[in-house]
């Protein structure tokens, strides 16, 4: 799941930013290793957590930067804004945009007889964002970081999903969007990792790459 764009646009357009979905799109996946590098050095100093308003807003804020035309001074500006008319209708709205290529690779992957299940950093509605988008049923464990009392990279929380699905992990595959989160939290746990990469932001990174869902079954295809 992802921001929805659409909304995320409407907010804007009042504050005399116009931008399209598409735009929005592109600027928020090149402002993900941003934020990695950034939550990566707090972990370092210390534990900031994904889901406070600070990295939320730095988040929003390295997004609108990343729009062309948007001078630093103009996304500083409307960042703390935006952050928090996101924020306060919840995640459940925030996060509703299905990613392209989602439904497709779920059933190629389950075609394969690939065990699935989701493990995220959220405030307890991920079961109910994914039931709303007609995909909770693809999963065999769903892990909310404020239900379990965890969150990514804590290696605790991979943990209870490889309980949940009754796997191991030298036989496991995590796949997320944030090397610092995702990779560094699943290989804690000892899992393989790997980037969900469009668009080519995570060059460099020392980890396996894919653009979507459906590159990941394809290429889990070819190695059987």
């Amino acid at each position: 799941m992802s921001i929805d764009f659409d909304w995320l646009a409407a907010l804007l357009a009042p504050q005399g930013l116009e931008v399209t979905p598409e735009a929005l799109a592109r600027a928020e996946a090149r402002a993900r290793p941003i934020l990695s590098r950034r939550l990566a050095g707090a972990h370092v100093g210390g534990r900031l957590s994904t889901e406070s308003g600070a990295t939320f807003a730095f988040y929003v804020e390295r997004i609108l930067a990343g729009l062309s035309g948007v001078t630093e001074e103009r996304a500083v500006r409307l960042a703390p804004r935006t952050a928090r008319a996101l924020k306060a209708e919840g995640n459940a709205r925030l996060w509703s945009r299905v990613l392209p290529g989602v439904r497709v690779g779920l059933e190629a992957l389950a075609a394969l007889g690939v065990g699935l299940g989701v493990v995220s950093n959220s405030d307890g509605t991920i079961h109910e964002t994914l039931r709303r988008a007609g995909l909770a049923a693809s999963f065999q464990a769903i892990v909310d970081s404020a239900v379990v009392g965890f969150e990514k990279p804590d290696a605790r929380i991979f943990a209870h999903a490889l309980e949940a699905l009754g796997a191991s992990a030298p036989t496991t595959l995590y796949v997320g969007d944030l090397y610092a989160v995702d990779v560094v939290g699943a290989r804690a746990a000892g899992l393989d990792a790997a980037l969900v990469d469009p668009f080519d932001d995570w060059t460099g990174a020392d980890c396996p790459r894919v653009a979507d869902l459906p590159d990941l079954a394809r290429r889990l295809r070819a190695q059987r």
